[in-house]
C-alpha cells in the first residue's frame, strides 16, 4: 500500500526542509507511549538506514523504519487548521482506537 501525503501536507514537509537546508525526506515512526499504546513520531531524516523503505508522493519524501511499517501502512498524512490550531494529522487505517487529545492510537 504505502505511505503518501496531501498536497498541504507536502507544502509544509518542504517549507521545513527548505528552512532547515538540508535532509532526504521526513522520518515517521511509531514508538509505545500514549494512552492508546502507540504514539506517532516525526523527525527530519538526513540519511536512509538499511531497514529503512522510502515512500515518494506528492514530491516529498517519507522514511519510515522496519518495525513502524506494519502500523503505518496505507496511512496518509495531512496537514490540517481547526481554529486557532494547526499541524499534521495521521488518518491511519490500521489504528482501531485514538484517544480523546489524538496523541496516540491502538491497533
Amino acid at each position: 500500500m504505502g505511505i503518501t501525503v496531501t498536497e498541504a501536507a507536502a507544502r509544509q514537509i518542504r517549507r521545513a526542509l527548505d528552512k532547515r537546508g538540508s535532509g532526504v525526506g521526513l522520518r515517521l515512526a511509531v514508538k509505545t507511549s500514549g494512552c492508546s499504546g502507540y504514539a506517532y513520531a516525526m523527525e527530519f531524516a538526513d540519511e536512509l538506514q538499511p531497514e529503512d523503505t522510502r515512500f515518494d508522493s506528492a514530491g516529498v519524501s517519507l522514511i519510515v523504519d522496519a518495525m513502524s511499517l506494519p502500523l503505518l501502512d496505507g496511512t496518509q498524512l495531512d496537514f490540517v487548521r481547526e481554529g486557532l490550531n494547526e499541524g499534521f494529522k495521521f488518518l491511519n487505517p490500521n489504528a482501531t482506537a485514538s484517544c480523546g487529545c489524538g496523541e496516540s492510537f491502538a491497533v
